[in-house]
Formats: structure tokens, C-alpha cells, sequence
């Protein structure tokens, strides 16, 4: 392990030195950005498949579920906005499908064979 380097600078006003942490290397750990982000991208890939796959099954849970991760992943800055966007209109398509279906069969729960 390394000893960290620390550079003394004087200020003019004051005598006390002040001690600086050295900056980070270019190119190695890993940056505070790429987490947050990298997590906001993987939600609205969620987002998307679980709107998707709502349409078919499962829709009244999968449908909140992608709006959900899709609002979450737009408010974390994610850079596959299309893909969140998406993932929340899916949802929205879901809990309409589920309304209409139920009304429709005048029970709480749809299934194909009416």
C-alpha cells in the first residue's frame, strides 16, 4: 500500500500550514459518477422489461413496478432516457389493460379464456 502524499501550502494570512489530498490518478478505481449512473441505466432497463412483459402477464404488479423504476431512473440522470420513458408508458399500459380486461369480465382479475 502506498503512503498518501500530502503537499503543505502557506497562506499569506495565516501561518498554520494546510495539508491537500493528492488528486486520484487518471484511470484507476472507479469514479463516484459511473455507480449512480450505471444504476439509474440498469433501472430503466428494468423498466422497459418489466413494462413489456406486463402487457402479458402479471400486470398488476409489473405495471407499478416499471413506472416505478422508470420515474427513478429519470430522476437519477439516466443516459438511456428513450429506454425510461418507454418503461413508464409500458407500465401506464399495463394498469389500463388490467382496467379494461376487469371491467370488461366484472372481476377484480382478467384471464384469456372468458
Amino acid at each position: 500500500m502506498k503512503p498518501s502524499v500530502t503537499t503543505v501550502t502557506h497562506d499569506r494570512e495565516r501561518t498554520a500550514p494546510r495539508t491537500t489530498a493528492p488528486a486520484a490518478p487518471a484511470g484507476t478505481g472507479r469514479h463516484r459518477a459511473d455507480g449512480p449512473r450505471r444504476d439509474a441505466d440498469l433501472m430503466a432497463i428494468a423498466s422497459f422489461v418489466s413494462g413489456l412483459v406486463g402487457l402479458l402477464v402479471f400486470n398488476v404488479v409489473l405495471g407499478p413496478c416499471a413506472l416505478a423504476l422508470g420515474v427513478t431512473a429519470l430522476a437519477r440522470g439516466t443516459g438511456r432516457r428513450f429506454r425510461a420513458l418507454l418503461g413508464c408508458a409500458l407500465g401506464c399500459a399495463d394498469l389500463v389493460l388490467l382496467l379494461v380486461l376487469s371491467l370488461a369480465q366484472g372481476t377484480p382479475s382478467w384471464h384469456l379464456n372468458a
